[in-house]
């Protein structure tokens, strides 16, 4: 299964969300921002984004689906968009203000799958939680 980089990038958010089983109305709000303002998304037609959300989703409703929307998310974004799939998933993670087990497992798996570093993923992470603090 091949996917451009936009469409990887929408994956990653499905992901996150969907991984505890309760996509919030904070994480779609924070993923329908991340489309409309983030740079990399320039270009991007959003209105291709339920589409491409609707793919994941019945993608991980197959046996090995998320292996294979991993596998997709790596083949498809090139080295210098890794960090910035791992920044957006954090953000998709923070913005309900609370980070699930199931979501610190999936940012497990993607920093791994990513293969972003400890560092840059510990400074990621810091980034996101102090960017979703509510007083």
């Amino acid at each position: 299964m091949q996917i451009d980089s936009h469409s990887a990038l929408v994956y990653v958010m499905v992901l996150v969300s969907a991984s505890d089983d309760d996509m919030t109305d904070a994480e779609l709000d924070t993923m329908g921002k991340t489309v409309r303002y983030l740079p990399v998304f320039r270009g991007f037609d959003s209105q291709r984004l339920p589409a491409i959300a609707d793919a994941c989703a019945e993608l991980l409703s197959d046996e090995e689906g998320l292996d294979k929307a991993l596998d997709a998310i790596e083949e498809a974004l090139p080295d210098h968009l890794r960090e910035t799939a791992y920044a957006i998933a954090c953000d998709v993670a923070a913005a309900d203000g609370q980070v699930a087990q199931e979501e610190m497992r999936l940012l497990e798996l993607l920093r791994y799958r990513l293969r972003v570093g400890r560092l840059p993923a510990a400074a990621i992470e810091r980034a996101a939680r102090a960017r979703h603090q509510t007083l």
